[in-house]
């Protein structure tokens, strides 16, 4: 079952279930789903891959947003942002430590023989390659500067 078949089959038990935050949540990425598949120059599909990034870039969307209500004390609008970012991530795979992203970017260093900053570039088109889905850009990046500093 690809991705886009488990979140159309997961609203219809929220809209069973009448879980408004979860419904709302499943048809914004649904939305955005069919937005990349019917986007021009893409060919009518929708891999798994890009689905996952689809929901991390809403994730991370949320994210934002909850924090910025947060700074105008808006703690309503903070926490539905948050339960919907809740609901987001259970479809994306589970997410490294520090420790196993600092473990990987090792040895991804070690592979490329990479050994100042110069060589940054190449280390994070292959970190971010590797742990696609699976860690954040910022951390790895921030974890890459600190071990070729």
């Amino acid at each position: 079952m690809t991705l886009f078949d488990q979140i159309s089959l997961d609203i219809q038990k929220a809209m069973k279930a009448k879980d408004k935050v979860r419904l709302e949540t499943l048809r914004n990425i649904k939305k955005e789903f069919l937005e990349a598949k019917t986007a021009p120059g893409s060919d009518g599909t929708l891999s798994d891959e890009k689905g996952l990034k689809i929901i991390q870039k809403l994730v991370k969307q949320g994210k934002d947003d909850a924090q910025l209500f947060k700074t105008n004390n808006r703690q309503a609008l903070a926490d539905e942002s948050m339960a919907q970012v809740e609901v987001m991530e259970e479809y994306l795979p589970k997410q490294m430590s520090e420790a196993d992203i600092e473990a990987k970017v090792k040895e991804i260093i070690a592979s490329l023989g990479a050994s100042s900053m110069k060589d940054m570039g190449k280390v994070m088109k292959e970190a971010n390659k590797e742990m696609a889905g699976r860690a954040e850009g910022r951390v790895i990046s921030g974890i890459v500067r600190k071990l070729l500093a």
